[in-house]
């Protein structure tokens, strides 16, 4: 993408705590732990709060699940609730992306 100067735009990466490789921003699940303590899933990445990003993959969630990197990233313990909620917005995303 060319801006008015004509430089190229540069795109926003963000490293996958499941896979620990570096995606495109827009092309991965932002988890947020908001200041109240409560976790959510983002997907327009504006909420307010501290941030990890995980691709949309089952394997990169089971992965961050098994080396606690989420809770690593957030510095604090992470309930397994958080973990079912994130299974099911990948799943979700799946369906959504087999039907397109």
């Amino acid at each position: 993408m060319a801006t008015k100067a004509g430089k190229a735009r540069k795109i926003p990466e963000r490293l996958c705590v499941g896979c620990q490789e570096r995606h495109p921003k827009k092309e991965l699940i932002r988890i947020v732990r908001s200041p109240e303590g409560t976790f959510s899933v983002d997907l327009t990445g504006k909420k307010s709060g501290r941030g990890a990003y995980i691709c949309p993959k089952a394997e990169c969630l089971e992965q961050a699940r098994k080396g606690h990197r989420l809770e690593r990233s957030f510095e604090c313990a992470i309930d397994a609730s958080v973990y079912d909620a994130l299974a099911e917005e990948l799943e979700k995303e799946l369906k959504a992306e087999r039907k397109a």
